[in-house]
């Protein structure tokens, strides 16, 4: 059968975001096992609970502004410009103030002197990550896919190769801060870089995609539309984005800083190795819907419901199917790959990942079924499930870590993603799809992959 140019593109944009994904995910994978050998188990649990607490913070800096970008021009089209100018005026206050609340939990939180001036040296890293997801939001719109597989590996690719060279030079023991002092420059590279973008952006150097240019498309960065936009507008438009970026961060690797806190260090640094596998594994999904499909699901959220319904049931099929081969792989995989990588030290982690392993098909699945809920008031629903699923995890972890260590918060996790999907399948029939939700899921839609592709 012949595949036509249009098919073999979108296949190719996909191949490449999710090559892209693998291959910085194999890149923070090679960096953690850098860090874990060369670090103590303890040493490696108050690093990674450092840049845990660190990313929790980030959807507060950028306040859903990069996914909110994605909603307004799949509804609104070239329209949707008349919000960059306050937007950038929005990230520019929510990050001051994210960067203080951090400052003052570095100062005032019941840790040492030590984790106190780790957080502090990290704090540029939250910046770093702000402008990562603002400008993969713009690649987005405008369907680069190659440019923002790229631009999301260059990080992952510095970071990987100071530490290598830190390590290489070290005559002991490396030294957390400078590991930190790492994080920190790469953070300040990604920042110039990004900021060359967003300034293009906001001068009008903008080639989006799936809406019909305007003519005057060369002015209506200048038109005074903009002026009706406030910021408090901006503000509640991005709300359900950040809350929803916050509650995903909680439940899916608060684990990791309230092992440090209710259990040791050493804890920390074990789970951690089972958390960064797992986040390799969610990786495939994770590209496939927030990289490729999202900004097409917000435009056929509006304007085209039959392929809407075609791509989420198919997606559902696929996602299952692949979560349960990944449960499977890990579990076969796990038991040598752990003391082979990251030394026998860590071998506790198999115990953890044999768990964590259940959670694959859950995973995929509520991702899948997640993405649907794209509409302002489908927005709030998510809000509203993932918050009540951080909540549960967080009560889960403060239960169950004081008496079970890292088991414990292995099982939460495990709950917390049950619940999630459980609520998800309920909203998409009440809200979504009605009784379309949960009846023919399969691997191939009746949309055509030219349909996909536009």
């Amino acid at each position: 059968m012949k595949i036509s140019s249009t098919v073999r593109k979108a296949l190719a944009a996909i191949s490449f975001l999710w090559l892209g994904s693998l291959a910085g995910a194999g890149l923070v994978f090679i960096t953690h096992v850098v860090l874990a050998r060369e670090l103590t188990p303890s040493g490696y649990g108050v690093f990674a609970a450092a840049l845990a607490t660190i990313t929790l913070l980030v959807p507060l800096a950028g306040f859903g502004v990069g996914g909110f970008w994605l909603k307004a021009f799949g509804a609104e089209g070239w329209g949707a410009v008349r919000w960059l100018t306050r937007s950038f005026r929005f990230v520019i206050l929510s990050t001051t103030v994210t960067l203080l609340l951090l400052a003052a939990w570095a100062a005032f939180g019941p840790h040492d002197e030590s984790f106190r001036w780790l957080l502090y040296w990290l704090l540029p890293v939250i910046v770093g990550y702000l402008f990562i997801e603002l400008v993969s939001a713009k690649l987005q719109l405008e369907e680069r896919y190659n440019a923002l597989a790229l631009w999301r590996l260059m990080p992952q690719l510095a970071r990987l190769l100071l530490v290598l060279l830190v390590v290489s030079g070290a005559t002991g023991q490396v030294n957390l801060d400078t590991i930190a002092v790492v994080y920190a420059a790469v953070a300040f590279v990604m920042m110039n870089a990004g900021f060359v973008q967003l300034r293009a952006m906001a001068q009008g150097h903008l080639a989006l995609k799936g809406h019909l240019k305007p003519s005057d498309a060369e002015n209506i960065f200048q038109t005074k539309v903009t002026s009706i936009v406030r910021v408090s507008d901006v503000a509640r438009q991005t709300w359900p984005f950040a809350l929803t970026g916050l509650f995903y961060l909680v439940y899916f690797q608060s684990a990791v800083i309230l092992l440090k806190y209710l259990a040791s260090d050493q804890a920390a640094g074990i789970y951690n190795v089972a958390f960064t596998i797992m986040a390799a594994v969610y990786l495939l999904p994770t590209a496939i819907y927030q990289k490729y499909l999202l900004p097409k699901f917000h435009r056929w959220a509006n304007y085209d419901r039959s392929r809407f319904l075609e791509v989420y049931r198919a997606g559902n099929g696929g996602m299952l199917l692949l979560g349960v081969f990944a449960s499977g792989a890990i579990l076969l995989l796990t038991p040598w790959v752990i003391p082979l990588l990251f030394g026998k030290v860590y071998q506790e982690a198999v115990s953890l990942l044999a768990i964590l392993a259940l959670c694959a098909p859950v995973r995929f699945l509520a991702i899948s079924i997640g993405a649907t809920f794209v509409t302002q008031e489908h927005m709030r629903l998510k809000v509203l499930y993932m918050g009540m699923a951080a909540v549960i995890n967080v009560l889960l972890n403060i239960l169950t870590i004081p008496v079970y260590g890292a088991q414990g918060a292995a099982v939460s996790t495990l709950l917390s993603e049950i619940m999630l999907l459980t609520l998800y399948l309920l909203a998409v029939r009440k809200h979504v799809f009605g009784s379309d939700a949960w009846r023919g899921w399969s691997l191939m839609p009746k949309t055509s992959a030219e349909e996909i592709k536009s």
